[in-house]
């Protein structure tokens, strides 16, 4: 069991998990007047949230399947690459969260179906021959911003409108506003993952951006695109927020994530890793803070 959840890439899971609960938040409030059903709504999203995770595992894991070679230099506490998990258990887990959201999702409706099939292909295409979109660092980052930002919080959200009984045709400011500012944000989660794997990357020909240009230049352009996006949200913010809230908790994080950056170092990898983890930290933050933005506005 322990192999098991650290296969499926633990940071990772529980930014899905909060992506969904915030998504399903946002359109229970806005979404309440039309007559939703709680039970009804509570079953959605509970199941919603099972494909979610199953995708997350599927993506994850392909990536360990694929990347097993470069992960014994980069990563060698993983179950694949450390030997504590064979290659077929990882193949068996990764075929079942391929299976599981469509089936789960062809019963909940064509845009749920639409949004598990966008995200496994993605998946795919990033790690697996022939594409292996992760060799070339604009398509390895848009992916990722493509299911984070919009398959993640527009799928999620018109699905949650659809079963609700919006129609699930029109969007909320609120969800709008979380996509602009993943979009900046889960690039920067592209580029700063690469900074601690410059060894492996380069001995197997990953042309990442820190391969390419260096680690200092890959953590500069992931400060720039956080900074982007909570300065964005501290200005802009959306209609039918409270405006307070989403000014002092985006300038407290930034300032917060300025101080982290001060005490880091691209050249030293474990201690790169963990103000990467801190960055999923702030991410994490996002689902908690905008929902609750939402419900005090």
């Amino acid at each position: 069991m322990r192999a098991l959840w650290r296969f499926t890439r633990p940071h990772t899971v529980i930014g899905t998990a909060l992506s969904v609960g915030g998504i399903f938040a946002i359109a229970a409030h806005e979404l309440g007047r039309v007559g939703m059903d709680p039970g009804r709504a509570i079953f959605h999203l509970v199941w919603t949230l099972v494909a979610a995770l199953a995708v997350n595992v599927f993506i994850v894991g392909i990536n360990q399947l694929e990347d097993v070679e470069i992960d014994r230099v980069n990563k060698p506490r993983l179950p694949l690459a450390s030997g504590e998990m064979t290659m077929s258990r990882g193949r068996a887990i990764v075929a079942v969260c391929a299976v599981l959201p469509l089936a789960l999702a062809v019963t909940q409706g064509p845009i749920e179906t639409l949004a598990v099939a966008v995200a496994l292909a993605i998946g795919w295409a990033y790690s697996s021959p022939p594409l292996r979109l992760k060799r070339f660092p604009v398509a390895a980052s848009a992916s990722i911003s493509v299911v984070r930002a919009l398959v993640v919080n527009l799928g999620v959200y018109l699905h949650f409108s659809e079963t609700f009984g919006g129609g699930g045709r029109e969007v909320a400011p609120a969800v709008w506003a979380l996509t602009l500012f993943v979009l900046p944000f889960s690039f920067a989660i592209a580029v700063l993952k690469d900074v601690p794997d410059a060894e492996g990357d380069r001995r197997f020909r990953i042309r990442t951006f820190t391969v390419r240009l260096g680690g200092q230049t890959a953590f500069a352009m992931g400060m720039a695109a956080l900074t982007v996006a909570y300065v964005g949200m501290a200005v802009l913010g959306f209609d039918g927020a409270q405006r307070g809230v989403l000014v002092a908790t985006h300038l407290g994080a930034l300032a917060l994530l300025g101080i982290w950056a001060l005490r880091t170092d691209p050249g030293d990898p474990a201690r790169f890793t963990t103000f990467y983890m801190r960055v999923w930290v702030l991410f994490f933050g996002e689902y908690i803070i905008v929902p609750a933005a939402v419900l005090l506005g």
